[in-house]
């Protein structure tokens, strides 16, 4: 399936510094605000935000989805209340 076919639950803004390494599976994890219902089995639409172009940022074209594979929740192993540590696995055009 290709990214334009790509069906998903959440998209997300991932800032410059950390996009490759997610994309590239070097980074397997996202910490968020818990405000979104995030689910195990979720796909996540994740493109780049360069936060420094323009007066107020800008999407860079690069994306990426991925898959939360597990969900720790805050208010516990020293994670702040009201947010998300997801595990997450990046798929490829063939999922």
């Amino acid at each position: 399936m290709s990214h334009a076919e790509m069906e998903y639950d959440h998209e997300l803004k991932v800032w410059t510094q950390y996009f490759h390494p997610v994309s590239s599976g070097e980074k397997r994890f996202e910490v968020r605000r818990d405000n979104r219902g995030f689910q195990k089995g979720d796909v996540l639409w994740l493109r780049e935000w360069n936060p420094n172009v323009g007066p107020c940022g800008r999407y860079t074209g690069n994306e990426d989805y991925a898959r939360i594979d597990w969900i720790l929740t805050g208010g516990q192993f020293g994670i702040e209340s009201g947010f998300v540590v997801m595990s997450i696995t990046i798929m490829g055009d063939e999922s």
